[in-house]
């Protein structure tokens, strides 16, 4: 028996638990006063936007489904550049080449299809994020618009529908006012009142754009705050009206959260007085570079020719910078990466097939920024402005998200604590077993993540552990939640 009509998924980029405030958010903190709110919620690694849009499609990490990072190399699919898991051409050339999604694991729309049951999504952000979320979606029935227009979405039909009921898409600007606004509309007046699909989602671009490119306490990213908040209380007021809203399950996550910039490193230049050619993720061609590379608060390298020494060289140099905080690279043993001082790929859930040769995170600490929130990091150069908040890394304030359980259907088992607060250790790998729970299905066996109806059972057989390694002066350390097989990264950094 199906424990809720139907469920609406409201997920909002980037948004930090502790910027929910009555004064910045007023009706998704008085949601949050009647909901279960999973205080303690965790990002995969790294906590970039792609990837952990497939943790929510999937239920499991990285090592599972396989999109290891927002861009990386993957010479199966294209040798001449890094693959940009954002743009429509290269996911495109990816299914084409493996003959497959991306995705290496079944998503919840995948079950939800099996069943005869149908979803809907309205998504704000990029092409690849709006594809990872559903990527079988025309082939299975299912319904994606997108903000960006018919060639982001996989179901051109869907957007050709929208625009002909409330119009032309909205011009781009930045915050994201008039996307948020035409994005809401159609979840409230189209998706849930008439569509009534049982899983709706949708997908909300910012606060994460404003947090980068304005900074996370500016006065745009204030006013982007409030307007998201306004256009969460019309889907609301939208579901209220519904002869079954006593059925109707919400749940209302972050993929991640953010932190503040506070310097600048350009890594392709540091990697050239080092000695290695190094290809970005923006170029147009890697040119005959040794090595390619992606930056932010944390980063891939690859060897393109394989080359271990080159590898193990750059590991060691990495690890005399006082600029790096963490380095891994991959390798059989669980806890130590093959290069000596390294922690291994595996302790974060990226020992897939297609993961990187090693992943540096840069420094970051508890410090507060200039609005008063705590967390603050390096960045290399790119397209985010100094000062600009980033993810990606392991601070555990950009690893802290969103994820409350409301609604009138309501959690099964609440069991929280003071004020609705629920501090068990979740992640966001939980969300497509507990989409599913609610629609009386069974999660498959490749989803690590758990139902949280019913969350005491999270409570139990937590183990918390402190991995270390380190060479020379150069000593990181790892924090991680065990559960049952499943390591949760609670907070990592430099000693």
């Amino acid at each position: 028996m199906q424990k809720a009509s139907r469920v609406v998924v409201v997920v909002f980029d980037g948004l930090r638990p502790d910027m929910l405030t009555p004064e910045r958010m007023p009706r998704l903190s008085a949601f949050a006063a009647d909901s279960l709110w999973f205080r303690q919620a965790r990002s995969v690694f790294p906590s970039m936007t792609r990837v952990a849009t497939s943790s929510i499609s999937t239920g499991t990490t990285p090592a599972f489904h396989g999109v290891v990072g927002n861009a990386f190399y993957f010479p199966e699919v294209m040798r001449d550049v890094v693959f940009d898991t954002s743009r429509a051409e290269h996911l495109r050339r990816a299914e084409a080449v493996l003959g497959a999604p991306l995705l290496t694991a079944p998503t919840f729309a995948d079950l939800m299809a099996m069943q005869g049951q149908r979803m809907a999504v309205v998504h704000a952000g990029s092409a690849g994020s709006c594809y990872a979320i559903n990527p079988r979606v025309a082939e299975q029935g299912h319904w994606t618009f997108s903000i960006l227009g018919e060639a982001h979405t996989r179901t051109p039909e869907a957007n050709r529908e929208m625009v002909a009921r409330f119009g032309p898409l909205p011009e781009r600007t930045l915050p994201r006012f008039a996307e948020a606004t035409y994005a809401a509309r159609v979840m409230a007046e189209h998706v849930i009142p008439e569509m009534k699909p049982a899983v709706a989602l949708i997908w909300f671009s910012e606060p994460d754009t404003s947090f980068h490119y304005c900074g996370i306490g500016s006065p745009e990213s204030a006013a982007i705050l409030a307007h998201v908040d306004a256009a969460f209380g019309t889907i609301l007021d939208a579901i209220a009206g519904q002869h079954d809203a006593g059925e109707i399950a919400i749940m209302v996550a972050s993929d991640h959260a953010q932190i503040s910039s506070t310097g600048l490193l350009p890594m392709r230049d540091m990697l050239a007085a080092a000695g290695h050619t190094a290809a970005a993720a923006a170029d147009a061609a890697i040119n005959g570079a040794d090595i390619t590379f992606t930056g932010g608060n944390m980063g891939e390298i690859r060897v393109i020719d394989g080359d271990l020494d080159r590898r193990d060289a750059i590991a060691r140099w990495l690890m005399t910078r006082d600029e790096i905080g963490m380095v891994f690279t991959s390798g059989d043993d669980p806890v130590l990466g093959a290069a000596p001082g390294t922690l291994s790929t595996r302790l974060v859930g990226l020992d897939h097939a297609r993961g990187p040769d090693l992943v540096y995170v840069l420094r970051s600490d508890d410090r507060m920024d200039a609005a008063g929130l705590p967390g603050t990091c390096l960045i290399t150069d790119g397209d985010v402005p100094l000062g600009g908040g980033m993810h990606g890394g392991l601070n555990r304030h950009e690893m802290n998200t969103v994820l409350m359980l409301g609604g009138t259907a309501g959690p099964v088992s609440t069991e929280a604590g003071e004020n609705g607060l629920n501090h068990a250790i979740v992640g966001i790998i939980d969300i497509a077993p507990t989409i599913l729970d609610y629609l009386g299905l069974s999660a498959p066996v490749t989803m690590m993540g758990r139902s949280l109806l019913g969350t005491s059972a999270h409570e139990r057989g937590i183990e918390r552990i402190t991995h270390e390694a380190g060479s020379g002066t150069f000593r990181q350390r790892l924090e991680v939640a065990r559960r049952h097989d499943h390591l949760f990264p609670i907070h990592g950094g430099r000693v």
